[in-house]
């Protein structure tokens, strides 16, 4: 299978050039990911993960991304779907602003809430 990105994902980082930037071993990227420090997703088809550079704050991970993966997964809210509701418009009023736009803003128990409710 191909490692190159689809284009659903393509602005997402891969597992070997984020180790290379934190200076670890790509297969602790890959922990982070099954334990849920790290939001990875995958176009159907591909073998690799990609990880959403937003997810990041000068480096590393935002101490956020742990609880909403943790909601997710107790929500039974896949990879993709969660990378869809926190990437997707929050709606008319908000310009197009997502989620993420929120996490930016520290906005951290809002984009919980939000996760939460889309389970």
């Amino acid at each position: 299978m191909s490692t190159a990105p689809g284009p659903r994902y393509a602005a997402a980082l891969p597992a070997t050039w984020l180790a290379a930037r934190m200076a670890v071993d790509p297969a602790y990227i890959d922990a982070m990911r099954r334990a849920g420090e790290l939001l990875a997703v995958r176009e159907p088809g591909w073998s690799e993960w990609r990880y959403p550079a937003w997810q990041f704050d000068h480096g590393t991970p935002r101490t956020s991304i742990a609880r909403i993966v943790a909601i997710a997964r107790s929500r039974g809210i896949d990879e993709a779907k969660l990378y869809a509701v926190l990437t997707g418009p929050l709606g008319l009023r908000n310009n197009d602003r997502s989620l993420v736009d929120l996490l930016h803003e520290g906005r951290d128990d809002e984009v919980v809430a939000a996760v939460r409710a889309a389970g």
